[in-house]
């Protein structure tokens, strides 16, 4: 049995390598306002993406160091709304990790 290596991405929240497959992509769609961040779980919308684990910690930390435009190479105020609320929603197919390993990851207590 042949075993493949798995892409690795960089989390833009947290900055931990991790598979790309555990991480979700998020895009830049412009609209009339200018750009907004949308959440790509399938990896098919295109343009240039942003990873990030799909943990609200994670997503605090990216907001404040202004990361995604960064990562997105947009210089203008990105609208993360939706964002938000995708990463805030508690779902089960979302791929969230647990608790403990996202405070372990982040270097926070639990």
């Amino acid at each position: 049995m042949v075993r493949r290596a798995q892409p690795e991405r960089t989390c833009v929240g947290c900055r931990q390598r991790a598979p790309a497959s555990e991480l979700l992509r998020i895009v830049a769609v412009s609209d009339e306002a200018g750009h907004s961040l949308r959440p790509d779980p399938l990896r098919r919308l295109p343009g240039r993406g942003a990873n990030m684990h799909p943990d609200p910690a994670c997503f605090a930390l990216a907001v404040r160091r202004r990361a995604f435009g960064r990562a997105l190479r947009i210089t203008e105020v990105l609208d993360h709304g939706v964002l938000a609320e995708h990463v805030d929603a508690p779902t089960t197919t979302s791929g969230q990790p647990d608790r403990a390993r996202v405070a372990s990851r982040v270097g926070r207590p639990t």
